[in-house]
Parts: C-alpha cells; sequence; structure tokens
C-alpha cells in the first residue's frame, strides 16, 4: 500500500501547539481528490496542504479541509513552506507558489518568517443591520455601532473574500458567542468565506490589533489564525484610512479565546503579504488506499 509522510505543522506559533494548526503532505504528487480528501479528514486539521509539481511555479499546493477542496489558505501555506524549508527541501529566498486563485509570490527568511504575497486586495464597503450582525455574532449591537461610523463593515479579500466586523472593545470581542448558523448565513449573503471580526484593544502593546474569526460554512466554528482574512483587514484598513501614518508592519493578534495564541504580521505597501513562523508538532506516514478503496486512510 502506498504510504505518505505527513506533518501536522503550527502555523502563526513561535512553540508547539499554539497557532494554527495545519496538515502538510509534502510529497502529494499523484494523489487523486478522493486520497487527499481522506488525508485532509485523518489528519483531522482546519485545512491540510498538498505540495505537488506544478508547470508554472516551484510548486503547486492544494488544500483540503476534512470535508472539502479550499482555494487557498494562508496558514497552511506559511505551514508548507516553512516545513519544506526546515527539512532542507528548499532554500531561503523568493519562491512561487500555484494554486486555486493563481500563482503566489512566497518568501522564506533564513530565520524561518514566511511571507505569502496575497492577491489584489478587493474592499467594498456594505450596509448591514447591526441587530442582526450583533445577534449573528453574540455581541452587544451597541459595540458595533459605536465604531461603525469610522471603521464600516465590509467585505474584503485578497484571495478569498471575508465580512470585516470592527468591535469596540477587547471585552465585547471576547465575549462573542456565535450562532453559527446565523453567521453562516450572514457570511453566504455577502458571498464571504466567513465573518473576521476585530478590535484595536489587543491583549498586547505590541499588537495592531484582535481579531476572531467564524467561518462555519467552510467547517471551522472559530479558526486560531487566518492568514488571508488578516491580509484582507491590511487591505481594508487602508482603504478605510484607519491611520493617519499607515505602518510599515502590522501585528495581528488571535486564537487566544480557543487557547491557541497566535501572531500575524502583515505589511501593505504595492503588494499585500502576510508572514509568520511556525513548528511541526507530529511528523510521520500515512497508508493511502488505492484511488478505487473506499477512502479510509490508516494511520
Amino acid at each position: 500500500m502506498d504510504t505518505r509522510r505527513a506533518l501536522l505543522v503550527d502555523a502563526f506559533a513561535a512553540e508547539p501547539l499554539a497557532g494554527n494548526v495545519a496538515g502538510v503532505v509534502p510529497d502529494a504528487g499523484g494523489l487523486a481528490d478522493e486520497q487527499m480528501r481522506a488525508i485532509a479528514r485523518e489528519l483531522g486539521a482546519s485545512e491540510t496542504a498538498f505540495v505537488r509539481p506544478s508547470d508554472s511555479a516551484d510548486r503547486q499546493l492544494r488544500f483540503f479541509s476534512p470535508t472539502q477542496e479550499v482555494d487557498l489558505c494562508g496558514h497552511a501555506t506559511v505551514a508548507a513552506h516553512a516545513h519544506l524549508q526546515e527539512d532542507g527541501a528548499i532554500d531561503p529566498g523568493e519562491h512561487s507558489v500555484e494554486t486555486n486563485v493563481g500563482e503566489l509570490d512566497i518568501e522564506v527568511e533564513s530565520a524561518g518568517t514566511v511571507w505569502m504575497t496575497q492577491d489584489y486586495p478587493r474592499v467594498e464597503r456594505v450596509d448591514v443591520d447591526y441587530d442582526r450582525l450583533g445577534d449573528a455574532l453574540g455581541i452587544d449591537s451597541a459595540a458595533l455601532r459605536d465604531v461603525g461610523a469610522d471603521a464600516p463593515a465590509a467585505v474584503a479579500s485578497t484571495g478569498l473574500p471575508f465580512l470585516i466586523v470592527p468591535v469596540n472593545f477587547l471585552q465585547n470581542l471576547g465575549a462573542a458567542d456565535p450562532d453559527l448558523g446565523a453567521v453562516e448565513a450572514l457570511a453566504d449573503e455577502y458571498d464571504a468565506a466567513g465573518v473576521y471580526a476585530f478590535t484595536f484593544d489587543a491583549l498586547d502593546a505590541d499588537s495592531t490589533l484582535h481579531a476572531r474569526t467564524f467561518a462555519p460554512s467552510v467547517g471551522i466554528a472559530e479558526d486560531p489564525a487566518t492568514g488571508t482574512a488578516s491580509g484582507a483587514c491590511g487591505a481594508y484598513l487602508r482603504e478605510i484610512g484607519a491611520f493617519d501614518d499607515f505602518p510599515e508592519e502590522m501585528v495581528f493578534e488571535q486564537g487566544h479565546f480557543v487557547d491557541r495564541p497566535s501572531e500575524i504580521r502583515v505589511r501593505v505597501g504595492a503588494e499585500v503579504r502576510v508572514g509568520g513562523r511556525a513548528v511541526t508538532s507530529l511528523d510521520g506516514r500515512l497508508a493511502v488506499p488505492p484511488e478505487e478503496a473506499d477512502g479510509i486512510v490508516e494511520a
């Protein structure tokens, strides 16, 4: 039976069992879609990155959640490249990666930080019913209206669209108790992958903001670190003129309310770039059934 190396890698973290865990299959050439889905189910991470040969880029990445293929995943991209560099499969420097949303540029620093250049940003301010939004997120709607005039809700994308929702204080964001069915309906209405709620009231004095991401439509109740949404939020902050002097680099906190503290670095200039470190927490092999088998993967 075919076996493949498979890892769990904690992205946007400097130590294991923090950040956002991603599955990584560093040699996924020849695997059929149902085999990749089965491996992703077995690994159980929110997304697994499958590294495959590419005709147009240095490598191709395809991403699967335990239930479906995902076009782009920031934390799994960081995890995959951090592992490849740590394993000696790639050198520090510039790389290109083929994804379902197009070809992206990756920079791997010698110290281990991986930077992902995201797709061209799109930001569209939207009129929202704050009462409905508050009910969906389990947040008093006054905490949303309080900042809505200066920081309106918007759908922003740098590859995947998210509904960006500013909240006034960390106390209100931390107390959020989302109705996941209502959140999914709201995200679907705005053709978004999920809802990204944030506040400038961060835990760490060096952090720009604190965020929580809810994406039940892709099987994620709450994401500990969301690279694509962080890039989208960075583009959003520039669009609304959030700072008199826009910072060269921002640090976004996430994951503390699911006990997976994460740090995501964001740069918004001519391009939007998201960066972070990653740590391998599990390294082993999986037995992969033939394509025509029942799809069960044995550890």
